[in-house]
């Protein structure tokens, strides 16, 4: 990869940070860890969080970046990386507003002076369907991960998501 991208995407002078370089994620749902977003050094998502693999408030650059870096990946392999996690980020918000409105149907269901099952066997239907649905969409983009990259990129991979250093 071209070292002035390299500066283009990092703005340090091509290089990074050290350490858990991911992004933390509040539901503990994508690509991350720890790293430069805790240091001040780019912005936070609400919460104080930088969501990971694609499903938080800002795009797919920054956990795009961290891999592109860490997995050493050639300019075809970043742009298809790019699309899989935007397509990953777009179901994960979908997941979002599937949680809240199960979350406004268990209320509804204590609302009332009697409970209300059907709407609470509703809002609990809705979850389950939504994470079937979340499951499907990150085991599609693994798939589509392990096709984009080559053995040792792989390896590398699997090594950052078994030692925490980013999560799925």
């Amino acid at each position: 990869m071209h070292h002035g991208m390299w500066q283009h995407w990092f703005g340090h002078g091509g290089h990074e940070h050290q350490g858990r370089e991911g992004y933390c994620s509040p539901g503990g749902g994508g690509w991350g860890g720890h790293g430069p977003g805790r240091h001040g050094h780019h912005g936070h998502g609400p919460g104080g969080h930088d969501d990971d693999f694609g499903g938080g408030a800002f795009g797919v650059r920054r956990p795009l970046r961290f891999l592109a870096w860490k997995l050493e990946l050639e300019e075809p392999q970043v742009a298809e990386l790019a699309k899989i996690l935007d397509e990953l980020k777009t179901e994960r918000a979908y997941a979002a507003v599937d949680n809240r409105r199960s979350t406004s149907a268990f209320a509804d269901s204590l609302g009332k002076d009697a409970f209300d099952e059907a709407k609470a066997k509703e809002g609990a239907e809705l979850r389950v369907k939504s994470a079937e649905r979340l499951r499907d969409a990150v085991v599609k983009a693994l798939g589509r991960i392990h096709a984009v990259l080559d053995g040792e990129q792989r390896e590398r991979l699997a090594y950052l998501i078994r030692t925490g250093a980013i999560s799925i």
